[in-house]
C-alpha cells in the first residue's frame, strides 16, 4: 500500500497549533497545496484565504482542517474540506489519519465532522485530553502550554467552548522537561496566575512550585507576558512577590476588556473596573508596565461606555501602563457569533489615534485599521 504524503499547511498565525501536533504524525511543512494529505489550522480571520487557496489548488490531497474556525462552523468548512477535527486534536487527528491511510470508514473516530452521501455527519464527541499524555512541541519550539479551559465563559470568547470550562494542567515534571529546549521560558495560558487550580480561586503555592523548579534551569522566566495573560483579580501583592522573585518580567499582561462596568456585567468578565485598576497600580508598585487589554466595539456598547473604557485607556497611560486595543470581531460558537459590533464613536476613535501616536496604545481598536 502506497502511503500518502502528509503535509501540515504552516503560516506564522498557526505554528503553535502545528508545534504541538507534529510530535503526534508523520507530516512535514508546505506554505502551498501538495498532493497527498492537507492538514489545516485556522482562525476566523483567515478562513476566506484558506477557503480560496483550497478551491484553487491544483493538487490530488485529500483535506483535513481543525482549529477554532472549522471547530465553531464545521458545516460551512465541509464546503472546502473532506474531515473536521472538532476541539482538540493530539488524540483525533493521528486516528484519523490512520484510518484514511488503510481506507476505513471514519464514522469510528471520536471528534470529527465529514460528509456521507452530500449530508454532514458528526461522530461522538471526544473527552478532552490529558496535557500530561501529548508533548507541547517537536521538532518546532513554542511557548509551553501549561493551562487549558476556562470557567469564566466570557461571551466573546472561544476558549471555554474549545477547550471547556474545566481548567486543565499540565504537571510540573513535564513542563520542566520542556523547557530545557528554550534559552528562555515563556507560556501560554488563558490565565498563568490561575495555574495549578479551577481558574476561579488562584492557588499560589502551585504558581510557586512551578517557577522554583523552573529557576533551577538558570534561564529567563516570562509568566503573564504575551502570549499568556493574567485575570486582573488575580494580581495581588502575594502574586506579584512571586513574579518579582522567579521571573524576567518587565511588563504584565491584563486582560481588561473594558472600562464600562455594565459591559464588563454583560458579557460576563466576572471583575469590574475597580479589579483593572487595582491590577495596575500593584503591577506599577512592583516595577511591572501593566499592559492591558481592551475591546471596542463591543455589541450593545453606548458612545458612554466606550467613553468610560477610552477614560481607562488613558488613566492607564498616566500612570505609565501601556494598552492593546482590540475591535470586536463576532466569532463563531460563542454567544456574540452573529452580532454587529456598535459604531465606534468619531471623538473615541480620534483619541485612540492621538494615544497610538504618542506611543502609548496599540492595536486595531477600529473595522478600518484592522488587518488579517
Amino acid at each position: 500500500m502506497n502511503r500518502l504524503k502528509t503535509w501540515f499547511r504552516y503560516n506564522n498565525k498557526n505554528a503553535y497549533s502545528i508545534a504541538a501536533l507534529m510530535p503526534l504524525v508523520e507530516a512535514d511543512i508546505a506554505r502551498e497545496p501538495k498532493d497527498g494529505i492537507m492538514l489545516y489550522s485556522f482562525a476566523s480571520a483567515q478562513a476566506e484565504g484558506v477557503y480560496a487557496e483550497v478551491s484553487n489548488a491544483k493538487v490530488d490531497a485529500v483535506y483535513i482542517a481543525g482549529g477554532p474556525h472549522p471547530s465553531a462552523l464545521p458545516e460551512e468548512v465541509l464546503e472546502h474540506f473532506d474531515f473536521v477535527v472538532i476541539g482538540e486534536g493530539e488524540e483525533t487527528l493521528p486516528e484519523l489519519l490512520q484510518v484514511i491511510e488503510e481506507g476505513r470508514g471514519p464514522a469510528s473516530v471520536k471528534g470529527i465532522a465529514y460528509k456521507c452521501q452530500g449530508r454532514v455527519k458528526f461522530t461522538e464527541k471526544r473527552s478532552p485530553v490529558d496535557l500530561d499524555c501529548y508533548p507541547p512541541f517537536g521538532k518546532i519550539l513554542a511557548p509551553l502550554e501549561i493551562s487549558r479551559g476556562c470557567p469564566w465563559g466570557c461571551t466573546y470568547c472561544q476558549t471555554p467552548r474549545l477547550f471547556g470550562s474545566c481548567m486543565r494542567h499540565r504537571s510540573i515534571p513535564i513542563i520542566a522537561k520542556y523547557a530545557c529546549h528554550h534559552k528562555d521560558i515563556r507560556f501560554t495560558s488563558p490565565n498563568s496566575l490561575a495555574y495549578g487550580s479551577d481558574g476561579r480561586v488562584p492557588r499560589l503555592e502551585k504558581v510557586e512550585a512551578l517557577l522554583k523548579v523552573l529557576a533551577e534551569q538558570k534561564k529567563p522566566i516570562y509568566f503573564g507576558t504575551f502570549p499568556s495573560e493574567v485575570r486582573p483579580e488575580f494580581v495581588t501583592p502575594a502574586a506579584l512577590e512571586l513574579i518579582v522573585k522567579y521571573c524576567a518580567n518587565k511588563s504584565l499582561s491584563l486582560g481588561g476588556q473594558s472600562g464600562s462596568p455594565a459591559v464588563l456585567r454583560r458579557i460576563g468578565r466576572g471583575h469590574g473596573r475597580a479589579e483593572i485598576e487595582t491590577a495596575c497600580e500593584l503591577a506599577l508598585d512592583y516595577g511591572l508596565v501593566p499592559q492591558v487589554d481592551l475591546i471596542f466595539g463591543l455589541p450593545t456598547e453606548s458612545e458612554e461606555d466606550q467613553r468610560l473604557t477610552l477614560d481607562l485607556a488613558r488613566w492607564i497611560a498616566a500612570k505609565g501602563g501601556k494598552v492593546r486595543a482590540h475591535h470586536f470581531t463576532p466569532l463563531p460558537g460563542t454567544p456574540l457569533a452573529g452580532t454587529r459590533p456598535a459604531p465606534l464613536a468619531e471623538d473615541v476613535e480620534a483619541c485612540l489615534g492621538r494615544l497610538a501616536l504618542q506611543g502609548r496604545l496599540t492595536g486595531t481598536w477600529s473595522a478600518a485599521s484592522m488587518t488579517d
